[in-house]
């Protein structure tokens, strides 16, 4: 554990990265961002799930073409992915950071990139989305009713399978974006990961629940249809999904060395749009700074303590860059 903490001191005390250190000049305002979270998952919605109609409603050329339903599972996770990662890459991304999905709201909230009072109004913006985007699935009539527009519900297996492969699919999820986002190298090329991860996911996974691992993602659908059938799983199944994948962070030590200091999931040049997200958790960042600091400069295990002048020079300096 020693050595763990010298570790964690050593990374907290050094400087963020240059994109992060303060909120661009011109930071869209909450409402603003709303308004993109709540366009980009509608047409999350609306692309998406009109993919897998096309694939698998009653009369799909797709199924005449490809009869294979895992071939054309593969596809649609495929587009559904590719759905996501063109929505994180275009304006709409840009402005809001691209989270589309209330889990990874939380993941970010819970990583301290993003205050509680906008990953809130995310949540709520993506959920409106969602119903919003599904809305012009009924025009697909018979062709989308026939696949309930789309909507996730347990297979056959019954519902302890499917709440288990939502939890291994969204563990997945925030676990490969975290990774992607905490890593400089890595960062850039976050959004591709999204159509081949679905890729596989869908294929492998979507038997057991419909592979959702997006909270408003299966609410929407389920408006539009008037059928909340086994909702509650595509909530808890990938907020517990996603606790897994944070606690694993936090105890696995390559997880542990990811530097996720910001709130989106493309356009990193942009920086956090929240800057060091409020007092209260700058205060907070800067008091754990101090305590491992502190334990630095300490005599532990026989080895010599640090010059107590330049940990407290270190401290000032950390100090001045949280309140900048």
């Amino acid at each position: 554990m020693g050595s763990r903490h010298t570790k964690m001191a050593s990374k907290t005390s050094s400087a963020p990265p240059a994109a992060s250190k303060s909120a661009p000049v011109d930071t869209p305002s909450l409402a603003r961002r709303c308004f993109a979270e709540g366009l980009g998952t509608a047409l999350l919605v609306g692309v998406g799930l009109s993919i897998v109609i096309f694939n698998f409603g009653k009369g799909s050329p797709v199924a005449a073409a490809l009869p294979s339903l895992a071939a054309r599972r593969a596809l649609t996770g495929f587009l559904f992915g590719a759905t996501g990662m063109t929505i994180a890459l275009s304006p709409i991304g840009k402005v809001s950071g691209a989270h589309i999905n209330p889990v990874v709201s939380v993941a970010f909230w819970v990583e301290r990139t993003l205050p509680m009072r906008a990953a809130a109004a995310y949540i709520a913006s993506q959920i409106a989305g969602a119903v919003i985007g599904c809305v012009p699935l009924l025009l697909w009539g018979s062709m989308g009713a026939g696949v309930h527009f789309g909507a996730t519900y347990p297979g056959p297996q019954g519902e302890a399978a499917a709440f288990a492969g939502e939890v291994a699919t969204t563990f997945v999820l925030v676990v490969g974006l975290l990774a992607f986002v905490g890593s400089l190298k890595l960062r850039r090329f976050t959004p591709l990961i999204f159509p081949p991860m679905y890729s596989v996911m869908v294929w492998l996974e979507a038997l057991y629940s419909g592979t959702s691992t997006n909270p408003a993602r299966s609410f929407g659908p389920d408006v539009v249809g008037a059928d909340f059938h086994a909702y509650w799983l595509y909530v808890t199944a990938p907020l517990v999904g996603t606790a897994v994948a944070l606690l694993a962070r936090r105890v696995v030590g390559t997880f542990a060395d990811w530097e996720v200091d910001v709130a989106r999931v493309a356009h990193f040049e942009l920086g956090n749009l929240d800057g060091y997200v409020s007092s209260f958790e700058a205060d907070l960042r800067r008091l754990s700074k101090v305590f491992f600091l502190r334990r630095r400069s300490s005599p532990a295990r026989g080895l010599p303590a640090e010059d107590p002048v330049r940990v407290n020079a270190t401290e000032q300096r950390n100090i001045s860059e949280e309140r900048s």
